[in-house]
């Protein structure tokens, strides 16, 4: 059962208080898109199948995170945790040297930790921060690390949960058999089609890169009572026009039961270096909360910067 509720925080990493939007970061790909007033759809050929196929089933999202392994950055992270009235009450600052020139090494450049961040025992007051450290930070050997050990060795569970929530961030739509959840995440599916609106539009990201905006929205006409039983609220993805690369996604994520609130919202905005598309900024917040556990309420800003190739990579 503790591993069930540790993925069920897992998922809302990767993926709006409760009745409120938090205005902490605003994780949106959106806003730094200039749309075109006009798009000729049908010039282009394409259509919204065309679109549902490459965000299912893409895999160089994935594989731009695997490619960092190969440069040698900049990383800097902010966390902010929330108490219930929204006020911050805990604050990490890391700026880390990620040196990948031969054997990888980490050297953090500014460390600072102020409020309510660890336990007595040293450890993370909250979850969602422990979770962030493993995936974001590399402070253990994660899978973003070169020749990192595959997660417990047994081939087991946490494996594939890890596996889990790679497919819930980098191809959305696909089927998660996830506790308690179950075909919500499959948002293409023929019997979840009816609850979803799907359209794109032609724009310019970064101010230069032509791309179009690929949104997946819940349809507004619908009864409240069936809103509150779809999880995915909204998944917005950017594509190069030269190449149909993927170089953003926004999910907003809130689901409620008796075992568990969710309530999040997450942006990953990727940058070209070279021939090599890389993770540029990831922008988290949310609240969640399970039985028998504090509420945790947090947001995160990570930005990668002075991207250098190493040639021994």
């Amino acid at each position: 059962m503790k591993k069930i509720f540790l993925f069920l925080l897992l998922i809302p990493l990767f993926y709006k208080g409760f009745a409120q939007e938090i205005k902490r970061f605003n994780p949106d790909t959106i806003k730094t898109i200039t749309l075109d007033s006009t798009v000729n759809i049908k010039a282009e050929k394409l259509n919204v199948e065309t679109f549902i196929r490459k965000v299912m089933y893409d895999t160089s999202f994935y594989q731009s995170f695997r490619d960092m392994k190969r440069y040698t950055f900049i990383a800097e992270n902010r966390i902010y945790s929330y108490d219930k009235k929204n006020k911050v009450d805990g604050k990490i600052y890391r700026k880390i040297r990620h040196n990948n020139n031969g054997p990888y090494k980490m050297e953090y450049l500014v460390k600072q930790d102020t409020g309510k961040i660890y336990k007595k025992n040293g450890k993370y007051q909250l979850y969602t921060v422990e979770m962030f450290d493993y995936i974001f930070m590399n402070a253990y050997s994660t899978d973003f690390v070169p020749n990192a050990p595959k997660a417990d060795g047994k081939g087991g569970t946490n494996e594939s949960y890890k596996d889990k929530l790679k497919t819930l961030i980098f191809n959305p739509g696909r089927p998660v058999k996830v506790p308690f959840i179950g075909s919500k995440t499959e948002i293409f599916s023929a019997n979840m089609r009816q609850y979803y609106d799907y359209g794109f539009t032609s724009g310019t990201y970064l101010d230069s890169i032509p791309v179009y905006r690929f949104k997946v929205s819940v349809k507004p006409d619908l009864s409240s009572w069936t809103k509150d039983g779809i999880m995915i609220k909204e998944l917005v993805t950017i594509f190069d026009k030269r190449n149909f690369n993927i170089l953003g996604r926004y999910v907003d994520m809130k689901y409620s039961n008796m075992l568990f609130d969710f309530d999040v919202q997450m942006n990953i905005e990727m940058g070209y270096f070279g021939e090599d598309k890389l993770p540029t900024k990831i922008t988290y917040q949310g609240n969640w909360d399970y039985p028998f556990k504090k509420e945790e309420r947090a947001s995160f800003l990570i930005v990668h910067k002075d991207y250098k190739l190493e040639k021994s990579k």
